[in-house]
């Protein structure tokens, strides 16, 4: 029986409301000299509440074995067949439209981190320390005026900060 298929016959009209926990990217691997991980270390009293309180499991959104993309893998949590056409998108889209950008047929929307490079250029940190959100609009503004040099006329470029 197909993914989709399932999901129908198990879905069932109800006026309750759920609340989707995702804790996306929290896993880890145990390593020498870390015998637990971050997240097993973590103090979580928030989290005990909510896990005793709720109902809890794990799920596969592809296929066991199959690590989607942020894309599809979102979507395959509210249903969406994350092997179809439809569901074959990046975080670049989810980004846009989660900030109410406007996309049109032919856009591009891309999504990066600001990272943190050696000397040799080797990355050294991929969240560049996470930088307060006033930085992060420093930095955004100050791209946009290096891109303002190449087009000059077309706004739809922005980096979004």
């Amino acid at each position: 029986m197909r993914h989709l298929e399932l999901l129908a016959r198990l879905a069932r009209p109800d006026d309750s409301k759920i609340v989707l926990l995702v804790l996306d990217g929290v896993g880890d691997l145990a390593a020498a000299g870390q015998e637990r991980t971050p997240l097993e270390a973590a103090r979580t009293p928030h989290l005990d509440q909510v896990a005793a309180r709720g109902a809890l499991g794990r799920i596969a959104p592809v296929a066991t074995g199959i690590t989607p993309g942020s894309g599809p893998g979102h979507l395959s949590l509210f249903g969406y067949d994350p092997l179809s056409a439809e569901a074959d998108i990046g975080r670049g889209i989810l980004e846009a439209l989660g900030l109410g950008l406007e996309l049109k047929a032919g856009d591009v929307a891309a999504r990066g981190n600001f990272a943190t490079a050696d000397a040799a250029g080797n990355l050294t940190d991929r969240r560049a320390g996470r930088i307060p959100t006033a930085e992060c609009q420093r930095v955004c503004a100050r791209l946009n005026g290096a891109l303002e040099l190449f087009h000059p006329f077309d706004q739809s470029h922005d980096v979004v900060g």
